[in-house]
């Protein structure tokens, strides 16, 4: 089951309209919203969730302060390392996934999971 938008909603977010290119960073003590790409050698840290509408092919970590709650959400979802809280993943060697639809990353079970993000709508089988 995807996290309802309500519990991605939170007063302490920071909106980036821009792409962040190689050697790239931003930390920020709540919510990252990147309206642009991650490109690879970038990287983004948030204590909170990361939602990047556009690729997201750098170095992402969501939590950062332990929050295993958090969620890593993108269009194209193709870090070169993934973090929550303080689970690490990176993606097989030599494997290339490209998915038509954004993506979710999240903890389920103490693992990092990534599945098809629905909207709530979608989760009923509407279209909005």
């Amino acid at each position: 089951m995807a996290a309802d938008l309500d519990d991605l909603v939170d007063e302490k977010t920071i909106l980036v309209q821009r792409t962040l290119r190689s050697g790239q960073s931003i930390y920020y003590d709540g919510n990252v919203v990147i309206l642009g790409d991650v490109n690879p050698g970038a990287e983004v840290t948030a204590k909170g969730n990361v939602i990047v509408m556009g690729s997201l092919r750098g170095v992402v970590h969501a939590g950062a302060g332990g929050d295993e709650n958090a969620v890593v959400m993108a269009f194209h979802l193709q870090p070169t390392q993934l973090r929550i809280a303080n689970h690490i993943t990176r993606p097989p060697d030599n494997e290339t996934v490209e998915a038509d639809y954004p993506e979710m990353a999240r903890i389920k079970g103490g693992v990092v999971t990534i599945e098809f993000f629905q909207t709530a709508g979608e989760r009923q089988g509407k279209n909005i």
